[in-house]
């Protein structure tokens, strides 16, 4: 499927079929890609796995294109937004660039411009990318608030806290993650945040730094990116070149702002913590629940960033650190650590809690998988099968909320777009609707998992399959997302669009 449209991609773009068509290594991600060359060009080609997610990249990238920002041009995108093919920029990322300075701890000249260029780029990003850009084709949120750094905080609890099974007293880190949630969101957050700004993200061409991957971005505190490219766990930046490439942010930042240096450093810190924090999760979610093992190779750097953030000031999240000195020591004495990948499912530790909302299930207990499958349908095209074979699940009836779809200006959207959101939001009846769905299922989800079931459907109808039962199914993929042993398979059937979170 995907030869055939992105080769009709590059034909509508160079004038050719493609002469050859190869796919490239796998990332992170669930995208795949693909170089196609013909005709003297060459070209990358893009399979996503959500069409709003491939939307944002493709908008942003031809926003910043317009600033004149270092970013891939798009060249074509499919008609359901599920392909789109992008310049080539060839094969050598910056953390490539920059691989024996990073084994052997030493950073040439070469390498040390090439980072401070790279890192000299983020200022015009954030500040002219942000102009002008309609933050709502965010992603996730528009804007990197409260709530935005309490799922970092819970990522990093559910993903790697719990899942190395150290023990701590839940109700006494909340409460240092609730003072953490409050001084990050109480930083101005105006300008583009990238999310993910790191070396692998940047690209050498031509001696110059292009940044890709930036589709998660938002509205958000300069700090954060800073944080995560400077403090990027496997590069063993050392202490000088760490200060280099922030001097060197500073100096590209003047003409956009100048900010207090004392009060610039102590927010730093805070978004090193944040961020570091943030990455553990995210190597313990994809080398630990996903099998990746790249990532957990990452783990023991960003042990040493955590080392580093101990030994600095302290006493603002007393507990928070007190677990962070827990989690390191016991590292260091090998009592707690990842199995290899191939680890054998029963031999995984089981969490204690798998719920963001304080749902349990013993060590004891089973260790099996549940998937929920989330589906949005129209009522006119019939209730959906369950394809699992076990019947049951829950159906709810979304037709008792106010209709987006009754305007014309909304005819053309879904559930997933942000003007309907608003609009379902603004109104307020689908908050109470959801409140009770959420309450059913997130018992029907612990009684699964204890008992150790393995399928759980939950539908969501409308009148046309398209707004309101497309926002709601949206809306309990991403509740239930995260939870430990929990996998989200999420459906818009009449959309045609289907995701795994």
């Amino acid at each position: 499927m995907e030869n055939n449209i992105l080769s009709d991609l590059f034909r509508a773009r160079f004038g050719a079929m493609p002469e050859s068509f190869f796919p490239l290594p796998v990332s992170g991600s669930h995208r795949q890609y693909f170089r196609l060359a013909g005709g003297g060009a060459s070209a990358i080609g893009v399979s996503g796995t959500d069409a709003r997610e491939n939307m944002a990249f493709c908008t942003m990238a031809g926003h910043f294109r317009s600033k004149g920002i270092n970013v891939p041009e798009i060249y074509g995108m499919s008609g359901d937004g599920m392909y789109y093919l992008q310049e080539d920029l060839g094969d050598i990322s910056l953390f490539d660039y920059v691989a024996d300075g990073r084994r052997g701890g030493e950073y040439s000249l070469r390498d040390r411009e090439m980072l401070l260029s790279a890192v000299s780029g983020l200022p015009k990003i954030q500040f002219e990318g942000a102009a002008g850009l309609d933050f709502g084709i965010c992603l996730q949120s528009s804007v990197f608030d409260g709530k935005m750094v309490m799922f970092d905080l819970n990522y990093f609890k559910y993903c790697f806290l719990k899942a190395v099974g150290l023990e701590f007293d839940e109700v006494r880190l909340q409460g240092d993650f609730d003072r953490l949630v409050g001084d990050a969101a109480a930083v101005p957050a105006e300008s583009f945040l990238y999310r993910d700004f790191q070396s692998r993200n940047v690209m050498v061409k031509d001696g110059k730094p292009y940044y890709i991957d930036f589709q998660g971005g938002m509205k958000g505190p300069v700090y954060y990116d800073l944080a995560s490219f400077v403090w990027q766990a496997r590069a063993r930046y050392p202490e000088d070149l760490k200060k280099d490439m922030i001097k060197a942010y500073l100096d590209a930042l003047a003409p956009y702002a100048v900010p207090d240096t004392e009060e610039f450093y102590r927010k730093l810190r805070l978004f090193v913590l944040l961020r570091t924090l943030q990455v553990l999760g995210a190597y313990g979610f994809r080398g630990y629940f996903e099998k990746k093992g790249h990532f957990l190779k990452s783990i023991p750097a960003a042990m040493q960033n955590i080392r580093e953030l101990l030994s600095g000031p302290s006493g603002e999240y007393p507990y928070l650190e007190s677990v962070l000195n827990g989690l390191v020591g016991a590292f260091d004495e090998g009592k707690v650590k990842f199995l290899p990948e191939d680890a054998a499912e029963d031999d995984r530790p089981a969490g204690k809690s798998c719920r963001k909302t304080g749902m349990s299930v013993s060590a004891g207990e089973g260790l099996s998988v549940l998937t929920v499958d989330v589906t949005s349908f129209s009522y006119k095209k019939g209730i959906p099968e369950d394809g699992s074979g076990n019947g049951g699940g829950y159906v709810f009836d979304c037709r008792s909320i106010h209709n987006p779809g009754k305007y014309d200006r909304y005819k053309s959207l879904t559930g997933m777009d942000a003007p309907v959101i608003k609009f379902l939001e603004d109104d307020g009846e689908v908050f109470r609707f959801m409140d009770n769905v959420y309450a059913l299922v997130d018992a029907h989800v612990e009684c699964f998992l204890q008992r150790g079931f393995t399928h759980l459907a939950v539908s969501f109808g409308c009148t046309g399959g398209q707004h309101r039962s497309v926002y709601c199914a949206e809306s309990l993929a991403w509740h239930l997302a995260g939870i430990q042993r929990v996998r989200v398979r999420l459906v818009h059937r009449e959309q045609k669009v289907e995701k795994i979170l």
